[in-house]
Order: structure tokens, then C-alpha cells, then sequence
């Protein structure tokens, strides 16, 4: 099995279309029932939605020490928003699992395996 980052993407500034309570209420159910399903079949390990790249600092080093600054200032306006981390038999079946999740928030997801560092 190999492990894959399933990350969600945002756009700054990207009109959107505004959700209604109700909207966002099944939204989140869906999220759940989702998360079940992965949870269910062993496939998910870790998942989170991150805040705003607003609230993002980012610490770099510089001649032995760090300095953190407001971030993070990528050449895109694409952020990440969240990400799971799932375990899957092979790259197709990490696919389908992103395929269930941009079908269920609306957002680009995109997939790669984490590298084999072990050796």
C-alpha cells in the first residue's frame, strides 16, 4: 500500500457562489459520510481543513537562525485549503477516492504519493 496526499485547493479571491445554511449543512454532512466511507474502508489516515493562508506565517532559516514572516507568498493564487492523507493500493484507487471528494466539496484535489525514503 502506498500513501498518497490528497490536497484540496482554493483559489484567492475566486468568486464562488454564496451557500445557503441548508447548503453548507448537507455540504458537511456529505464531508462526514465521506470520511466514514474512507474510515470504513482503511484508507483514510489523517485529514484536516487549514485556515486561511491569512493566518499562514512561514519560518525559513538564514545564517543559522530562523525568521518567520507572513505567508506564504506562492506565484500562484492557488492555496492549499485542506488535505487527507490516505493509504491505497495503487495510484487509480487514490484517483477514485479524489474523484469522491471533489465531487462532494467542489474543489480541485490534487493526488501524489508520498516519496519512498526507506531506502
Amino acid at each position: 500500500m502506498t500513501r498518497y496526499l490528497l490536497s484540496v485547493h482554493s483559489v484567492a479571491g475566486e468568486p464562488r457562489e454564496p451557500k445557503t445554511e441548508d447548503a453548507i449543512r448537507d455540504m458537511t454532512a456529505r464531508v462526514y459520510r465521506l470520511e466514514d466511507e474512507m474510515k470504513a474502508g482503511g484508507v483514510l489516515l489523517l485529514g484536516g481543513r487549514l485556515e486561511g493562508p491569512r493566518h499562514a506565517r512561514v519560518v525559513r532559516p538564514s545564517r543559522g537562525r530562523t525568521h518567520a514572516t507572513d505567508g506564504p507568498f506562492a506565484e500562484t493564487k492557488e492555496q492549499l485549503g485542506g488535505f487527507y492523507v490516505i493509504e491505497a493500493p495503487d495510484f487509480d484507487a487514490a484517483l477514485e477516492w479524489a474523484s469522491k471528494v471533489t465531487l462532494v466539496i467542489d474543489a480541485p484535489i490534487e493526488v501524489r504519493a508520498f516519496a519512498d525514503v526507506s531506502g
